[in-house]
């Protein structure tokens, strides 16, 4: 199984006549994924690798049958993008956009809160459940399907993680990258319960970084987990108060810190890699023992 998204997911393109919707939207397509119908305003009418392009989400809706929506919006336009999705019935929304207002970004997840919308995002590389459909941006060769679930603040220590992790072996169930940003709609503790739940999904991986509560939140729900987690956790030389990439990843007033995290899995039971590359040899420990 997988968590989110499957084989069975079919995908709007929001901004799929500009460069990044149509490049992705192509490396979508030869992933496999349903993409099945894209919106530019004042594009509508046109096809962009066979997909048909519409001017208005509703328009799109009413011709297909969607259930997913990603974004290649600029910041400026994300909350009108994201609102118009839902307000078509679109219950999980991708949005790739990074530098999204913050006061956009509330208003997106309290709409998406009445709806019931699952939000990625913004500031992700997306969601991928390998060998059966992929919504973001992450390269396509470097995963392969198997049992470990991995969720991630960050792009590129999640692509190098699942790297290693298929070099070892070890396939994911479903991949998932919360977003960068200050407000983003899924966090460890939204993603955590699914993995928990899915019969496939045998341990899990936490990528994190400094910054914040969500790693201290997800050791809470850990603490009472039956499957194994392997945490990560970038920023361990930091100065404080200085942002470091993302504009989550800030220590203010002594909160997140990198000693504090650390502290959190471990009470909880995870097991904590120093670097990266230990997360497989780790990730094959806890399978071991739980056979």
């Amino acid at each position: 199984m997988a968590v989110i998204i499957n084989e069975n997911t079919r995908v709007l393109v929001q901004g799929i006549t500009g460069r990044q919707g149509s490049f992705h939207t192509k490396q979508m397509l030869d992933y496999g994924t349903r993409v099945v119908a894209g919106v530019t305003p004042g594009r509508g009418g046109q096809r962009v690798h066979g997909v048909p392009v519409y001017d208005t989400v509703a328009e799109a809706v009413s011709n297909h049958d969607i259930n997913a929506s990603i974004m290649f919006i600029p910041a400026a336009g994300v909350k009108d993008a994201a609102l118009e999705a839902m307000v078509a019935g679109i219950k999980t929304v991708v949005i790739i956009t990074e530098h999204v207002p913050l006061h956009d970004e509330l208003d997106i997840m309290a709409y998406a809160e009445k709806t019931s919308t699952t939000i990625i995002g913004p500031n992700t590389f997306g969601i991928i459940s390998p060998g059966r459909s992929k919504m973001g941006i992450m390269p396509n060769g470097i995963y392969k399907p198997g049992p470990v679930g991995l969720v991630a603040r960050s792009g590129t220590l999640s692509y190098e993680i699942a790297f290693n992790l298929t070099g070892a072996g070890l396939g994911q169930s479903t991949v998932i990258g919360l977003g960068g940003d200050r407000v983003v709609g899924m966090s460890f503790t939204a993603v955590l319960p699914m993995f928990e739940e899915d019969p496939d999904t045998k341990a899990v991986v936490l990528v994190g970084e400094i910054g914040g509560s969500a790693e201290e939140e997800a050791a809470k729900f850990i603490a009472g987990m039956t499957k194994p987690v392997v945490a990560f956790i970038a920023g361990s030389s930091a100065p404080p108060g200085k942002r470091m990439g993302h504009a989550g990843a800030i220590i203010e007033r002594g909160r997140g810190t990198f000693e504090s995290k650390i502290e959190a899995l471990t009470s909880a039971g995870a097991k904590v890699a120093s670097l990266p590359w230990e997360v497989p040899d780790l990730v094959k420990g806890v399978l071991s023992r739980g056979n």
